[in-house]
């Protein structure tokens, strides 16, 4: 005879967790009132609370709600800079430029180059300018798009918890997405890696100090079972 507990109280029923499921995000900053603000450990937000607990286990912190619409409505402050994840391959790495409209519309989406939306503009050129330094002045003003990188990824040390995702519009980032990449592919399957929120010091020809925390992803190598332990 099978039980029928959830028959009369179906909310209750626990949601069935697939190891290809992203169950949380993995975030460098947060708001605070109405100003953005950079963390130097990771920040991970999830709608599950065994995620949540989990993540709090292995990396530190304590869950906790936060003021969302989103469903990750748990989020843990992490005590780690630097974790080591699982990535499945290049495929699990995808990057574009996106501007964004002031109501959260897309208005223009490329890949530096040509249009990748809507499609009846794919394929056409973009008219992005061709030199770095005016990229960044061009969507600094406003006016052009910035880099959307999107990585997925596994917790190293729980795998089976399911997928991880973190998404930047770091520049830093996405001049180096040909480089992870390359080394995915080198890899060939599952790669050990690690995710970084590493320091950046340097001082200015004015003599100004500047530090500041940008996110690097660093392929180790294959990963297996033996690996992991």
């Amino acid at each position: 005879m099978a039980l029928r507990i959830f028959d009369t109280d179906p909310a209750s029923r626990p949601k069935p967790r697939f190891p290809d499921d992203v169950v949380g995000r993995f975030r460098s900053g947060r708001m605070v009132g109405t100003r953005p603000e950079a963390l130097s450990e990771w920040r991970v937000t999830t709608g599950d609370p065994e995620v949540a607990a989990e993540v709090a286990e292995l990396l530190g912190g304590e869950p906790a709600e936060w003021q969302t619409t989103g469903e990750d409505y748990l989020e843990v402050l992490t005590d780690a800079e630097s974790v080591r994840v699982v990535i499945d391959g290049p495929d699990a790495l995808s990057a574009d430029m996106k501007l964004w409209g002031p109501r959260g519309q897309l208005v223009h989406h490329c890949d530096g180059v040509s249009f990748l939306s809507p499609d009846e503009d794919a394929g056409k050129p973009c008219g992005c300018p061709e030199l770095l330094a005016d990229r960044k002045a061009y969507a600094k003003s406003g006016r052009g798009p910035s880099p959307s990188v999107n990585l997925v990824f596994r917790l190293a040390e729980n795998t089976g918890l399911g997928l991880f995702r973190f998404g930047s519009s770091s520049w830093k980032l996405a001049e180096v997405v040909h480089e992870i990449n390359a080394a995915l592919t080198n890899v060939g399957g599952p790669a050990r890696s690690e995710l970084t929120l590493e320091l950046v010091q340097f001082r200015t020809k004015a003599g100004v100090d500047v530090a500041f925390r940008k996110p690097a992803v660093k392929v180790l190598g294959p990963w297996n079972v033996e690996t992991a332990e």
